[in-house]
């Protein structure tokens, strides 16, 4: 079918009053004060020596990022040829293997090498434990999610769905002793786990009390027949606290601290065995701020929203203030955590996350700076520099809230296409370097494999990335939207919940940990898992996520402190490095093959009935994620789903749904009538599900579309033409009109 050609988009030109002249460049007044103003007095750079060097890391690196983007499209065109070369679905994976050698999509195999990276945080290196991913753009839930280090594990479990709620009362009317009494039963089966007693449950428990002996202070329990008993294994009580009435004991379990709190006097404490008031377990031992996929960020006011937070959250200076039931309260940054150990000494655990910063990822651009020609400057080069600044600001800050124990900088980088790609990220972050003089590989990198490119050249990729390299995650979201758009003219893709069915994902996934394990990532960096994407679904999520433990990864991302202090039980029940170990004996399987299995359907296999469900569940996700992005500027949403399921939508979950159906309008699966049909309906069912939000603007009012309307016609019409299948430049473009006309 002939598809509508809509034009790429252009860099719009700039208002230039707005602008002030700095060295041939042109930065627009507002980023230019935040920069004089909050960020150099942090950190010990002249005015002069920051400008000069951004000036010339943009003029030095813009070339090669432009080359690389149209290197992009280069191979994506040799692909779409070779697909349209072979008829009647004559695909052999041989010959297609050899060709993609051939046109360089598959680089040669690198000898055999480890990782070098030094100076790396515990929390990276040799904790396995949850990862917060959360938009930085919004200050309270950054702070959160930096705090979220420790949780409350009787909260966890009351305010979710593990247990059930029999007696019908809404959480908010106040403690529900029956549903008290099976968290608190959750919760000592938890320890009886994590820190059992000889040959004793802490369910019976009278109370618990400290014994010293050879200058050593011991955990011991009162059973409630009198009996005295110790933990099973006594290395794990390694100090306590005292507050007034409360009594702290803290313990070590797979290397996560386990907090027990005694207070007799608490409401809780009273009935529960050993007067046990709360357990603290530490949960999001690292987050991800991110700047990208989760964050709406359109323009100056945007990104300076962005870079400041990210700037008083090293400083350990960011806080909030909102408004809940008629009262006022402030969030900030959690201290370390005081206690003393069985030798009687003093130590501190720290309080927050340690703080990865994910950039933007090369494709993207940004007019809050201006070349010499008065274009647009490559965003993920700004990003590099004013990320890395941020950080610096948070060792030079006199707080006791440092990040890095070490003085590294922890920067992820996304959407990286092949070696090339990673290698000239490798010399960006060596220029920045030298421009804050900072010692070499002070900036550390988190890669996402998260582009079929990277994929297929994994171990080459961490390669150009071993000095530096400290994670590594499957982002199967954009990996399954790259999927797509790398076999768009290959044939119809299948249907979108049964692509995880398909041999390439199972292979790609198990292929990411073999590249970890085999470059030696076991005790120096991070191996990855991605995102639970239903929010208030915990018991799937208990029963389903440990396998990513199970699989070799040291974290797997959640996307809230509860699913954090939830999530984080799985790591006390599975150790991590055991998996590991085990992998790295068993390790011998060459998945290329597969993860080059495409995933495509027949047509004569489809089902009407079907093509139409996938069709309006498409429509209805790309609608109920776009019109909050473009009218509220909400970068990650809580979004309800065809069935009125709540699921964590950012621009990776838009990418596939889109491609998804510009793949099959582009096969004939679905008419551009039945596309638009579908669009009015679901905008109609879409605007009934935000109904009692005051604030929302239809999609559709009086048979006018909104500007999100027009958006998702755009993503969807233009999916065949998008490069690589990326949503950004649409999705700001029609959030800039709406800003503008608003």
């Amino acid at each position: 079918m002939q598809m509508d050609n809509i034009k790429p988009l252009r860099s719009r030109k700039n208002n230039l009053s707005d602008y002030k002249e700095l060295n041939n460049l042109f930065v627009e007044k507002q980023f230019f004060e935040f920069i004089e103003s909050e960020l150099l007095p942090s950190i010990s750079i002249s005015s002069e020596k920051f400008w000069i060097e951004l000036k010339q890391i943009i003029e030095k690196f813009s070339p090669c990022n432009t080359s690389l983007l149209a290197q992009r499209d280069v191979l994506q065109r040799k692909i779409d040829a070779w697909y349209a070369s072979k008829k009647d679905n004559q695909f052999d994976m041989d010959s297609y293997i050899n060709f993609l050698k051939e046109i360089g999509y598959i680089a040669p195999e690198v000898e055999p090498f480890k990782i070098k990276t030094q100076n790396v945080d515990d929390e990276v290196s040799k904790i396995a434990a949850p990862q917060l991913v959360v938009p930085v753009s919004n200050a309270r839930f950054a702070i959160n999610a930096c705090n979220a280090r420790w949780g409350s594990l009787y909260d966890a479990v009351y305010g979710s769905d593990l247990i059930p709620n029999k007696s019908g009362k809404d959480s908010g009317q106040g403690y529900d002793l029956e549903r008290g009494a099976l968290v608190i039963k959750y919760s000592y089966d938890f320890l009886d786990r994590a820190i059992p007693l000889e040959q004793a449950s802490h369910k019976n428990v009278e109370n618990y009390f400290l014994e010293s002996s050879s200058n050593e202070l011991s955990f011991n329990a009162r059973l409630k027949n009198g009996k005295i008993v110790s933990l099973k294994h006594r290395n794990k009580f390694i100090g306590f606290a005292e507050f007034g009435e409360e009594t702290s004991y803290l313990f070590k379990n797979n290397d996560l601290h386990i907090e027990i709190i005694v207070n007799a006097c608490h409401a809780v404490g009273r009935t529960a065995p050993g007067n046990l008031s709360d357990i603290n377990i530490e949960s999001a031992v690292s987050i991800i701020l991110d700047c990208e996929d989760s964050v709406a960020a359109v323009d100056c006011e945007d990104k300076i929203n962005v870079y400041q937070n990210c700037l008083e959250l090293m400083k350990g200076s960011l806080s909030s203030t909102f408004i809940k039931s008629g009262k006022n309260f402030t969030r900030t940054l959690n201290e370390d955590r005081s206690y003393t150990s069985k030798k009687n000494e003093s130590f501190f655990l720290k309080s927050r996350a340690l703080m990865f910063i994910r950039n933007v990822g090369c494709h993207m651009k940004t007019d809050i700076v201006l070349d010499k020609q008065k274009e647009s400057v490559y965003e993920g080069l700004l990003d590099a520099i004013v990320t890395v600044g941020c950080s610096i600001a948070g060792m030079n800050s006199s707080t006791k809230l440092a990040n890095s124990r070490h003085n590294s900088v922890y920067i992820v980088k996304p959407k990286l296409h092949g070696p090339e790609e990673c290698a000239f990220f490798n010399s960006l972050l060596d220029d920045v370097e030298s421009m804050f003089n900072l010692p070499d590989h002070t900036i550390k990198v988190g890669l996402m494999d998260e582009e079929r490119r990277t994929s297929c050249n994994i171990k080459k990729c961490i390669y150009e990335l071993k000095d530096r390299i400290v994670f590594l995650n499957t982002g199967f979201l954009d990996r399954t939207g790259d999927e797509i758009h790398t076999n768009m003219k290959l044939g119809p893709v299948n249907y979108k919940e049964r692509i995880k069915e398909d041999v390439w994902y199972e292979s790609y996934e198990k292929n990411n940990v073999k590249a970890g394990i085999e470059c030696g990532f076991i005790g120096k960096a991070q191996i990855g898992k991605g995102m639970w994407a239903k929010p208030d679904e915990y018991k799937e999520m208990m029963d389903v996520k440990y396998n990513q433990l199970k699989s070799g990864a040291s974290c797997a991302w959640i996307p809230s402190p509860t699913a954090a202090t939830l999530h984080a039980i799985h790591y006390h029940d599975y150790a991590v490095r055991d998996y590991q170990v085990r992998l790295m004996e068993n390790n011998d399987e060459d998945f290329i093959r597969r993860i080059l299995t495409p995933s495509i359907i027949s047509k004569s296999k489809m089902k009407i009935e079907l093509i139409q469900e996938e069709l309006d569940a498409n429509i209805q996700s790309i609608l109920g994620y776009v019109v909050h992005w473009i009218n509220s500027g909400t970068g990650c949403s809580k979004v309800a789903d065809i069935n009125n399921t709540f699921l964590m939508e950012d621009r990776a979950t838009l990418r596939i749904s889109s491609q998804h159906v510009a793949n099959w309008l582009l096969h004939d699966i679905c008419s551009k009538n039945d596309v638009i049909q579908s669009l009015n309906k679901m905008a109609a069912y879409v605007d009934k599900q935000n109904k009692n939000n005051s604030e929302y603007l239809n999609l559709k009012s009086k048979n006018k579309s909104s500007i999100a309307m027009q958006a998702a016609h755009e993503l969807i019409f233009n999916g065949v033409y998008s490069p690589n299948g990326y949503t950004e430049e649409i999705l700001h473009k029609y959030r800039k009109l709406l800003k503008k006309k608003s």
